[in-house]
């Protein structure tokens, strides 16, 4: 069995933004019911329902475990069914829900020797006790077990660094700055890509054959920010590729052999978050659901 919930659908920010008043956001604000509220990018999977790996430390990750009654404490004075996390990147929207589990703890703390060093780098995550939380560096295409019959394999994708190391790192695109996940149990495969700049080979090979794959749905159109004013920079410039155009994901992953395929990690200026709308409606037709907090799937 390989179970999944998506605790978090989006971008950095969420959905609202704190401070956004873009299309989206305002209706959002207005509770508009075609758009729903989402939290920052995270994954939970399991094997057996009662112990869980969670992907990505989002933000919002407290709120999270608190909308999630399978990652709530339930038994003793101390007690969390989460035994590890791992991470695909170093942004703040994945990294910065380790604070929320400094609380002494015992976990698993998993991900490639570029991400991992980004976090021994940082003094603020020392708060997280090591002789309980087990910080452990994975080489990309080496297979690793986090629970009991749950088998994980981190692979580059094209990206780049966290925004908060730019101009301190220069390292991006492959060496492992940005990776997805490979995850097996029982026969059944998810594939997490949150982030990712292009669609190359070596991220088609990975796919084939998935039940589930939850793929980077940042931005519709890869000016989106300028277009909406809210932003100077592309998406390709922040490691993201768009979803629409001849270069997209829905036109690169068509051929792909996917049972279904999901987007997650949607900025909250991507007008596919307005159920209905032209976008949305376009990614449905071309095989892909939406992302949403809540969302699950049992294989």
């Amino acid at each position: 069995m390989l179970e999944a919930i998506l605790l978090g659908s989006a971008a950095g920010g969420g959905v609202p933004q704190w401070n956004c008043r873009c299309t989206i956001c305002r209706l959002a604000w207005t509770r508009d019911p075609r758009v729903r509220w989402r939290t920052q990018s995270s994954l939970a999977v399991s094997t057996d329902g009662a112990r869980w790996v969670v992907i990505n430390a989002s933000p919002d990750l407290r709120q999270q475990i608190a909308d999630t009654p399978e990652l709530t404490p339930h038994e003793g004075l101390r007690h969390s069914p989460i035994t590890s996390v791992v991470l695909s990147n170093g942004d703040v929207d994945h990294v910065a829900g380790l604070l929320t589990l400094r609380e002494r703890q015992p976990l698993a703390l998993y991900a490639s020797e570029a991400v991992l060093g980004l976090i021994e780098a940082n003094p603020i995550f020392r708060v997280l006790d090591q002789a309980l939380v087990t910080r452990r560096a994975v080489r990309l295409g080496d297979p690793f077990v986090p629970l009991d019959g749950m088998t994980v394999t981190l692979f580059a994708v094209p990206g780049k660094v966290p925004l908060w190391q730019e101009g301190v790192a220069t390292a991006g695109g492959t060496d492992g700055s940005t990776v997805g996940l490979d995850i097996s149990a029982g026969g059944r495969r998810i594939v997490s890509i949150p982030g990712c700049a292009a669609v190359d080979s070596a991220v088609l090979a990975r796919l084939e054959g998935a039940d589930v794959l939850f793929f980077d749905g940042t931005l519709w159109h890869d000016d989106e920010l300028m277009a909406e004013g809210v932003g100077v920079k592309t998406g390709l410039r922040m490691g993201h590729i768009s979803m629409a155009g001849e270069r997209g994901s829905i036109a690169a992953l068509r051929d792909v052999a996917v049972a279904r395929r999901v987007f997650v990690h949607i900025n909250n200026t991507n007008p596919v978050l307005i159920d209905g709308s032209p976008e949305h409606r376009e990614a449905e037709r071309a095989g892909w659901e939406i992302g949403y907090d809540g969302w699950r799937a049992s294989l």
